[in-house]
């Protein structure tokens, strides 16, 4: 622990007076942090100036009263770009307000929206915002108007089932989020008539995070509303709200309406001073292993509880982005730990906030955090949108979010009332983390990412037709509505039994309603209950239930500590105790891949490029206890857990033995040199698309049956694909040569996790080559380059359509890179035997 720190006159200062010290400015604290580190942690600051805002009049057609209830809110005239906005609404446009964090995107759709449920009693508007958390901020933002007759209300999950009658009646401003809409009003439509024939305005909140598969869900719920509000004669106008985008047009994409955009940000803004901090290098802890060759860094975790821990001793009201729940307990655990030997009670002013907490724990996380109870929060994405922070001071982000977008929403949650604000990227050991931190020209000055998602996607378009029959017949039109392959997905169920086609439609022939998961996340939820009392503790998605809830496993819920007693998959339920042992648990997998076909290849020579559909098949089949105090491995323990099995879009590179061995790569190196070329490649791919390392999955091996040939894969997690695989398609020179560079950059020699180790590997990181990866990936790019394809001109940059594709055409045949099939070829061939997978 760093408490207390000696000769520091303001941390004697806060032991003497039981409580955090003067607030300091966001220069001062960075210093202050800085200084306590032997070496610089920091690689680069940035300084986002301060800018004035552009205010406008009210447009004439806002009622007094609506302006008299911003005005008591502080709020006495909209800056132009939400004025444009709602001038756009309120004529009938469907708009996307892409403009920055706490530029008032909430006001831009408010004005038209409450002007018109003001001027007309009958009027109705629906609300959707991806999480819960910014659905109830947005009611308490709206209840705060004090409105005569609008009634906003909250029906989602949580809603007591008392009250959701009352809400379908009599509610004319119901805030939700995409989940409830599919499996609660778009099923009972009948029930929710009287509020749809009447819908002026859609709200779609934070739409940017709408992306791969659950966006492309989302695409649909969205048509499936319009569909049931047309036979009601309704044709709601749609309003969206994103971060800054690098393509406002996905808003189109995902309502399948034309959309103006308003990119320009006309309001204030304080300055920002952001850090990249990259955590020091550990002394070795093994006299036997030579330093020299392993380097590990201290955990991202364990800087940013520090880092928050001092913050808050500060007196710095400071929030931590984590990336993971259990992340972000242990980011809690560790700052309140450091904070009580420092300050008895201070700890007290920490505390974790995740998905999978009840309710009530919830929303008094968030009132303390308001109110000020909470100095330093650690919290998952859950409080990355949208949600009105007004007076923090600092935000400490613990490791790279997956986009930019995320980086500059989660920077953005401070300095909201205009102050200065200081903003920390913590890097983990991970060679996305260390690239960026050492190259911040890849972060500051770009655009934002374009949204990927592909409403065309047949598991997701199939379950989602079946979704809107069950509603109501479908009809020839509607398959319009639904765009491209819906002719294709219905004549697929009607096949397979679960449409019957009559002349006026196609009917859902089963009495139950299809089950389809919006977030592909596997299933339903697990619940997690204390086995000695019953209480429920929380939730975990099913789809990560193999892997944080198997037997054994170690549970994290508010700092205290559970062990799995049992996982009942059919029940959907898990058995734990409370147990504070001194080792954590790290679940591993073994897959198999195989090629199902091609859609599209590029011959370099001895080098194959190919995108197309590929089988994965995953199993988790044992678990590791790691001691927390030092991460040495005390055993290794099977699991007995179904295998899962996946049908998705993988792009996949290929490379002749000959090439191999010109390049200097040992045959006994291949195995290596791949595995590490294709978790570096996994890495670095959240540099090109909307995704992060947990959405994608890879496999390597020095001969793969299907291709013949030594192959490295990389596909998307999600059934279908989630338009990830093509973006590295599309932009695979510009992807690699950065793959290649953190490799060759890194200070290591022969490999760590700054590089070419993987945090989910299933073969426990071996074999790995590193040096020979930079060869086999310099074979790649040399070939590539000699087809003349070199991607687009940078990272992020869609074409018109939201894609790109190789400026080389490929060949009748894939060459010289192993026996391939042809574009568009079914291949039925054996799975490979397990290789080592990211």
């Amino acid at each position: 622990m760093r408490f207390p720190i000696p000769n520091t006159s303001a941390r004697v200062q806060d032991v003497t007076d039981h409580s955090p010290g003067p607030r300091r400015a966001p220069g001062e604290l960075l210093s202050r942090l800085r200084l306590r580190h032997a070496t610089d942690p920091v690689t680069h600051v940035e300084r986002v100036p301060a800018r004035a805002g552009e205010p406008v009049g009210w447009p004439g057609w806002a009622p007094e009263e609506l302006r008299a209830a911003f005005a008591r809110r502080g709020v006495t005239t909209p800056w132009r770009h939400q004025a444009e906005a709602a001038e756009l609404a309120y004529a009938g446009r469907h708009v996307v307000v892409a403009t920055g964090t706490a530029s008032g995107k909430s006001l831009a759709y408010q004005l038209p929206a409450l002007s018109t449920l003001l001027a007309d009693p009958r009027a109705t508007m629906l609300y959707l915002a991806p999480t819960k958390a910014l659905a109830a901020d947005q009611l308490r933002a709206v209840a705060g108007l004090e409105l005569d007759g609008v009634r906003p209300a909250t029906y989602d999950g949580d809603t007591p089932r008392t009250e959701r009658e009352w809400i379908r009646r009599h509610s004319r401003f119901v805030l939700t989020n995409p989940d409830m809409l599919h499996h609660g009003i778009l099923p009972g439509h009948a029930h929710w008539s009287g509020f749809l024939r009447r819908l002026a305005y859609v709200v779609v909140d934070e739409c940017h995070t709408y992306r791969g598969v659950f966006g492309s869900h989302v695409a649909h719920v969205l048509r499936r509303l319009r569909r049931q509000c047309a036979r009601f004669g309704c044709t709601p106008v749609f309003l969206l709200a994103s971060a800054t985008s690098g393509d406002p047009a996905a808003a189109g994409r995902l309502t399948g309406l034309p959309v103006t955009a308003v990119t320009e940000d006309t309001s204030p803004r304080g300055g920002v001073t952001f850090a990249l901090w990259e955590p020091p290098l550990l002394p070795p802890t093994d006299s036997s292993v030579d330093a020299d060759l392993v380097q590990v860094r201290r955990s991202a975790l364990r800087e940013t509880a520090d880092l928050l821990a001092d913050s808050v001793v500060e007196g710095v009201r400071t929030l931590a982005f984590v990336r993971s729940r259990r992340g972000a307990e242990v980011v809690a655990a560790n700052a309140r730990r450091s904070l009580d030997e420092a300050v008895p009670g201070l700890g007290d002013r920490v505390a974790a906030y995740r998905a999978g907490y009840l309710r009530e724990e919830r929303r008094e996380l968030e009132r303390a955090l308001l109110h000020g109870d909470l100095l330093g929060l650690a919290s998952t994405n859950a409080l990355e949108l949208g949600v009105d922070l007004v007076g923090l001071d600092a935000v400490l982000i613990c490791g790279w979010p997956g986009t930019r977008a995320s980086l500059w929403q989660q920077a953005g949650r401070a300095g909201r009332s205009g102050d200065e604000a200081l903003a920390v990227l913590v890097a983990r050991d991970d060679p996305l983390d260390t690239y960026l931190v050492h190259h911040p020209e890849a972060l500051f000055g770009r655009p934002v990412e374009a949204t990927v998602l592909d409403p065309a996607n047949p598991y997701v378009l199939a379950p989602q037709l079946a979704c809107a029959a069950h509603e109501s017949p479908l009809t020839p039109a509607d398959l319009d509505l639904f765009g491209e392959g819906a002719k294709e997905a219905v004549d697929s169920l009607v096949e397979a039994g679960a449409l019957r086609q009559r002349p006026t439609g196609w009917y859902w022939r089963h009495r139950e309603r299809p089950e389809v998961d919006l977030r592909g996340e596997g299933g339903a939820p697990v619940c997690v209950v204390e086995e000695s009392t019953g209480r429920l503790l929380g939730t975990v998605d099913g789809g990560s239930a193999h892997f944080l809830l198997h037997t054994g496993a170690v549970y994290l819920h508010q700092g205290v500590s559970y062990v799995v007693d049992s996982l009942d998959l059919a029940d959907g339920c898990a058995l734990v105790h409370a147990e504070e042992p001194d080792w954590s648990t790290h679940a591993r997998d073994v897959t198999s891949l195989s090629v199902a076909s091609v859609r599209s290849y590029l011959d370099a020579g001895p080098v194959g490029l190919f995108l197309g559909e590929v089988d994965v098949t995953s199993r988790v089949v044992s678990y590791q206890r790691r001691r927390i105090a030092t991460g040495e491995v005390i055993d290794t323990r099977p699991l007995d857990l179904p295998a899962r099995e996946l049908r998705t879009v993988a792009v996949w590179f290929t490379l002749s033995p000959e090439s191999l061995t010109a390049a200097g790569v040992e045959a006994a190196d291949v195995p290596g040199a791949l595995h590490a070329a294709e978790h570096a490649a996994i890495g670095l791919l959240p540099l090109m698309a909307t995704c992060d390392r947990w959405d994608i999955g890879g496999l390597s091996t020095a001969l793969h049956p299907d291709t013949e040939a030594p192959t490295v894969f990389v596909y998307d997690g999600h059934p279908g694909g989630a338009g990830f695989a093509e973006r590295a398609y599309g932009t695979a020179a510009a992807w690699l040569r950065a793959t290649r560079d953190a490799i060759a950059e890194c200070g290591c020699e022969t490999g760590c996790p700054s590089c070419v180790q993987s945090p989910k590997c299933g073969n426990g990181n071996n074999p790995l080559a590193k040096a020979e990866a930079v060869k086999v990936l310099d074979v790649v790019l040399t070939n590539l380059a000699t087809v003349g394809y070199t991607g687009p001109e940078r990272p992020g940059n869609l074409g018109p359509d939201g894609t790109t594709s190789p400026k080389a055409d490929p060949g009748p045949e894939a060459g010289r890179s192993g026996a391939l099939p042809r574009q568009g070829d079914r291949v039925a061939r054996p799975a490979p035997a397990a290789g080592p997978p990211a």
